[in-house]
């Protein structure tokens, strides 16, 4: 361990403190004896105490602190816990509001500033940004999607390096190097234009298990070697069933349900109607739901106006055309609580992945210049009576105040189920992590 890792004393000069020494310090009012030198995220984990981070990889020293995920007041100070050796008398507050708060807004700004669609990712379920986010509960973020349009680099011979999805944690640049030394990846630019550039000749001199190493290395998806990242099905990837953090077995709460049935709308707009699926999928208990609920304006049951105020509104799909505004705004003044189920309508999910792009090049690829294009029939279709198509698909909170959201592409059926019956009750009930996620 580098012993002028930013948090050491002086002590260290006089032996006192010497790698191996026996110590206590205190996190969250817990002491823990440990020994002096090593890492307080590893210590802290060690212990029951989960300090999420990205950057942080324990073969690499000294750590990055790039990310600052890892965030905690240390000796009243805050700073990131990953460059950080414990010494004794080390005093850490790691689980206060501010702090998850701030946390939470770090990886909410990765979400939002780089272009992350889980469910079309090769690495969903092995990702590290989107297991922080399952870690932190984040349901959606509190900033607008950026939507750049970043270069995509296929000119290496094995790899693809994905810019939308770096977070420029550095662990490739400081831990990728060929048999003879040389640095593989590198920092180019600089400002909020810096980017991960390959180093085309010394990639082509990696062999097959380092490159995959380095793949495996990225923290998200942004470096794919081709033709080694195979989907694996849902419970066998990484991430999918147990979280980090200490979990403690609750009973099942004694749901106490209205005794008037309460008044559900659903409506999909730009989306794929998997969402509404999903929400079938809780099978035989739709026949519970019935007896507690009454469904007006929605496609399950086909009824195409609302005929009453009602208690809850479900969401699918977000708002890409005239139509899509003005149906989302009716079901805003006719729902006592509006809620966004699925990507596309918490962020805009899939056919979001056109906001990169200028309207009118979408256009003039779909309907002038597709493949499917008649050379005598090639025109962009125009009537009044067609919805007029907006600028980018918005996210449905971009349009109007939403209540809750229900994450997932399509989201699990048990936590739609979960959270139905949560805003029936008025009860919290707890969703499981392996219902919890983005995919």
């Amino acid at each position: 361990m580098n012993e002028s890792v930013k948090g050491q004393t002086s002590d260290i000069g006089d032996g006192s403190e010497q790698a191996g020494n026996r110590i206590t310090i205190t996190i969250d009012g817990q002491e823990i004896e440990t020994e002096a030198g090593r890492n307080l995220v590893q210590v802290a984990r060690e212990n029951g105490v989960f300090i999420p981070s990205l950057c942080y990889f324990e073969d690499i020293e000294p750590p990055l602190g790039t990310c600052r995920v890892c965030i905690c007041k240390i000796d009243g100070v805050a700073g990131p816990a990953c460059t950080e050796s414990v010494r004794d008398g080390m005093v850490v507050q790691a689980q206060t509001d501010e702090l998850k708060d701030a946390r939470a807004a770090i990886v909410e700004m990765m979400f939002s500033e780089g272009n992350h669609f889980c469910a079309g990712c090769q690495k969903s379920g092995d990702c590290d940004l989107q297991h922080m986010g399952y870690e932190l509960g984040l349901s959606a973020s509190r900033f607008p999607h950026v939507f750049k349009d970043r270069v995509i680099d296929f000119n290496p011979k094995r790899m693809i390096m994905e810019h939308n999805r770096c977070i420029k944690c550095m662990r490739c640049v400081k831990e990728v190097f060929t048999d003879d030394g040389r640095a593989v990846f590198s920092f180019r630019y600089r400002g909020n234009e810096t980017r991960v550039g390959i180093d085309y000749d010394e990639e082509a001199k990696l062999t097959d298990e380092q490159a995959r190493d380095a793949m495996h290395l990225c923290p998200t998806g942004a470096i794919i070697v081709r033709g080694e990242m195979h989907a694996r099905p849902f419970g066998d990837r990484q991430f999918d069933m147990r979280s980090m953090q200490q979990e403690f077995t609750a009973e099942e709460p004694v749901l106490v349900l209205p005794k008037e049935k309460k008044t559900i709308a659903t409506i999909s707009l730009a989306g794929c109607f998997g969402c509404h699926m999903s929400l079938l999928d809780i099978d035989l208990k739709i026949l519970d739901l019935i007896e507690i609920v009454d469904f007006n304006k929605s496609p399950l049951n086909d009824i195409k106006e609302f005929t009453k105020q009602c208690d809850i509104g479900l969401i699918e799909g977000g708002c890409c055309n005239s139509e899509n505004v003005e149906s989302l705004r009716e079901f805003r003044r006719k729902c006592d609580v509006l809620v966004a189920f699925g990507e596309c309508a918490i962020w805009g999910g899939l056919p979001a992945m056109r906001n990169t792009i200028p309207l009118g090049e979408c256009l003039e690829e779909a309907y002038l210049n597709g493949m499917s294009s008649m050379p005598d029939d090639c025109e962009v279709p125009y009537h009044e009576d067609l919805p007029k198509i907006l600028d980018r698909v918005y996210a449905c909170s971009e349009i109007v105040d939403i209540d809750h959201f229900i994450p997932g592409c399509p989201p699990d059926a048990d936590h739609i189920w979960r959270s139905v019956l949560s805003l029936l009750s008025g009860q919290q009930l707890p969703v499981p992590y392996s219902e919890f996620k983005y995919d």
